[in-house]
């Protein structure tokens, strides 16, 4: 990442005395305009960041490069993007560190990507999958202008390739750390996922509502080859702070996922048997998802009968 002066190519983010921002890229001799009048990019160039400049119409923005979590949230979109509150839970809970080897699908807008390509360090690698080419070139785009990438080059610790993990994974059968699963129906890739993900590796699917939550996690169970997933959402709520008036803000960020996180079990190895029952009616004579191997179905019509 860039420090020291503001260099032409980078990226920077104006924002004004009403919060307003603007993120764009320095050209010499380029103009920013909007409402308040226009900026010479020239001013901005060769300057240390956390400067006030004046437009031509007397607007006052503050200049800075934007930071990752500003980045993502305004960046251009194929997919919806992971929000800075979960890519940070992914990135610690998943326990991403520098060397890490760490597979990723899909790769959506990139604003994961990048979170993980910071965490991993130049010597982890990051290998993202995603079916879909019009998602793929607008992540490579994201990807590029966040890092800087020269022309025609790329992250060096990046790969994108298309493709079905389920059906790439297997082929090129590279190991890896962690594996972060980011769609539709990520159950249809755990086999895949045990094959290449190492003792003690672990993987964590990100979904959107409680029935992918129930299936991921129930398919984790059935597996035997995990440990116990853990499940969690996480909620943001600012505070208004000025004087005596102390309260939450208006604007929470809510619900925009579940996250599950499940470790992986030695070759031949399966996690302790859990002691404590289902809740009575958990696998039910209406429950279809998969079952844990200790909970056959008669043994879970009898508990709802009790």
């Amino acid at each position: 990442m860039h420090r020291g002066p503001l260099r032409e190519g980078e990226w920077v983010r104006l924002t004004d005395q009403k919060g307003r921002r603007h993120n764009f890229c320095l050209e010499a001799g380029k103009r920013f305009f909007s409402n308040k009048g226009h900026l010479e990019h020239d001013e901005m160039i060769g300057r240390e960041e956390g400067f006030t400049v004046t437009s031509s119409a007397g607007g006052q923005y503050l200049v800075f490069r934007p930071l990752l979590s500003e980045f993502v949230v305004s960046m251009p979109r194929g997919a919806a993007v992971v929000y800075p509150k979960d890519s940070a839970q992914i990135v610690a809970l998943a326990d991403i560190y520098p060397g890490a080897r760490v597979v990723e699908a899909g790769v959506g807008s990139g604003a994961l990507s990048c979170s993980l390509l910071r965490a991993v360090g130049p010597y982890g690698r990051v290998t993202s999958y995603e079916r879909r080419e019009e998602f793929a070139d607008v992540a490579r785009r994201n990807v590029h202008q966040f890092f800087g990438a020269p022309e025609g080059g790329t992250h060096p610790s990046w790969s994108l390739r298309l493709g079905d993990l389920a059906e790439e994974l297997p082929r090129y059968g590279e190991p890896a750390d962690r594996v972060i699963l980011d769609m539709l129906a990520p159950w249809e890739c755990v086999d895949a996922v045990a094959d290449v993900l190492v003792p003690g590796g672990i993987v964590c699917v990100y979904v959107a509502t409680t029935t992918q939550l129930s299936r991921v996690v129930e398919t984790l169970r059935a597996h035997g080859g995990f440990t116990e997933p853990a499940a969690w959402e996480s909620l943001v709520r600012d505070w208004h702070v000025e004087g005596l008036a102390v309260r939450p803000g208006h604007k929470m960020i809510g619900h925009t996922a579940f996250l599950v996180t499940a470790r992986r079990m030695a070759p031949g190895e399966r996690a302790p048997r859990k002691t404590r029952r289902p809740a009575p009616g958990a696998y039910g004579v209406d429950y279809t998802g998969p079952r844990p191997a200790d909970v056959p179905p008669a043994v879970a019509d009898e508990a709802l009968e009790d």
